[in-house]
């Protein structure tokens, strides 16, 4: 029986992992590596987050992003977008250097066993572990507008679906949402030769401003001070102190997961959508349906009129919503014991990540309304993979966890959840 089975290699699995590997526990882990950096973001992106604070975890800190680019000749600068291409490639690096063995198979079921947990994988494989780590990234929470839901993938896709966008040259696309996505995926729309606009809720777009050098004044450091996710007050709250985040009452947490470092566009990003770029604010999307091989959009004001707008594609870059229900690889049994945090449909879990099935460990996105915002960012990993493995310690070497009352192989039909 393993200790620890981590479904997902992205950058939260990655560092559970390493953190897991270094403390000595009997481990497996499933998933391709940054299969969302890889897979599910167009060539030519950016990283929005400074470098300095996109590492992943390992106990000792030697395999940071900094420590990559100086092995190949790369500059990991304050101020200085980095593209997306050498962030996944530094994961990749880091898991070959700090995880035994990763290996890309799909988890299709988890479900208790007196002792644990029964895993079983897309090849056939069953595994029993005391305990699981579920880093599955954002992929499963995909959200799209009620009004797209109904439309195929030809018509409407979200942002995540593209790797390439050179598909849509000379092509009329609708890009909904106003942030970092949607105004990245409308820019190299536009730099591909299509013909894209973005439509938003919101009365104007947010811009980051270009951020301050790291070396100020002890008192401009103290009324802005520099933290994981940006500078400010708020934001240092949210990126330094997640503990404190997750005694809050949960109804809060949950707002404030939803709400806190809201949709905005990268500061270096500004010049290539301003002035080049349609962008049509304050617009609800009422309806859309499928009309002269395009699609045909019905848009509300606040004012409450109306108008209709005709495009060959729409990309829905609005992001992500964590929802337990959608994680078909959780038996039932677990699934409907899960507390959840506040009037969110994340899983609640304690100060070391586990939840309220004993054994059961969640990171990244889905602890976001229990921690807070840095859990949606790179930035939370460290924070993550050091308590969580702490967690999973106590678990395996003090009582074994207890069986979901009830258990039973399960006799539903696999069904394969993505990994990110």
């Amino acid at each position: 029986m393993y200790d620890l089975v981590v479904v997902g290699a992205g950058p939260y699995g990655l560092s559970i992992a390493a953190h897991a590997a270094a403390a000595g526990l009997h481990l497996r882990t499933f998933g391709r590596p940054m299969a969302s950096w890889r897979d599910h973001m167009p060539e030519g992106m950016f990283l929005k987050s400074e470098p300095w604070s996109s590492n992943l975890s390992d106990p000792a800190g030697e395999h940071t992003l900094a420590a990559y680019c100086a092995t190949r000749g790369l500059s990991a600068e304050h101020g200085k977008p980095l593209p997306i291409g050498v962030f996944t490639d530094y994961g990749l690096w880091f898991g070959e250097r700090t995880v035994p063995r990763v290996e890309e198979d799909t988890v299709t079921s988890v479900r208790p066993q007196a002792d644990g947990f029964l895993v079983e994988t897309e090849k056939g494989e069953t595994i029993t572990t005391r305990t699981v780590a579920l880093a599955i990234g954002v992929m499963p929470f995909v959200h799209r507008p009620e009004a797209l839901r109904a439309l195929p993938r030809e018509l409407a896709s979200h942002s995540s679906h593209h790797r390439d966008l050179a598909g849509f040259r000379n092509r009329d696309v609708t890009v909904i949402g106003a942030g970092q996505a949607a105004l990245e995926t409308a820019a190299l729309l536009a730099e591909c030769g299509a013909h894209p606009r973005v439509v938003a809720r919101a009365d104007h777009v947010n811009w980051n401003t270009p951020p301050q050098p790291l070396e100020r004044s002890p008192l401009r450091s103290l009324l802005d001070p520099h933290c994981g996710l940006g500078t400010g007050w708020p934001s240092w709250v949210w990126s330094e102190a997640p503990w404190a985040v997750r005694r809050l009452p949960g109804a809060l947490r949950a707002r404030i997961a939803a709400t806190a470092l809201g949709p905005a566009g990268a500061w270096w990003l500004r010049e290539r959508v301003e002035s080049k770029i349609p962008v049509l604010l304050g617009q609800r999307l009422r309806a859309a349906i499928p009309a002269g091989g395009g699609v045909r959009l019905t848009l509300d004001t606040a004012a409450g009129t109306s108008t209709t707008l005709d495009t060959d594609h729409v990309v829905a870059a609005t992001g992500f919503v964590p929802d337990i229900g959608r994680l078909s690889l959780l038996d039932p049994l677990v699934r409907n014991r899960l507390r959840l945090a506040g009037t969110s449909r994340a899983p609640e879990v304690d100060g070391r990540f586990e939840s309220s099935v004993p054994g059961l460990f969640f990171a990244g996105l889905l602890t976001a309304p229990s921690f807070g915002p840095s859990m949606r960012f790179v930035y939370g990993a460290a924070f993550t993979a050091e308590r969580l493995v702490r967690g999973v310690r106590r678990r395996v070497s003090g009582r074994r966890p207890t069986a979901v009352p009830g258990t039973r192989p399960s006799s539903r039909p696999r069904v394969t959840a993505s990994l990110g």
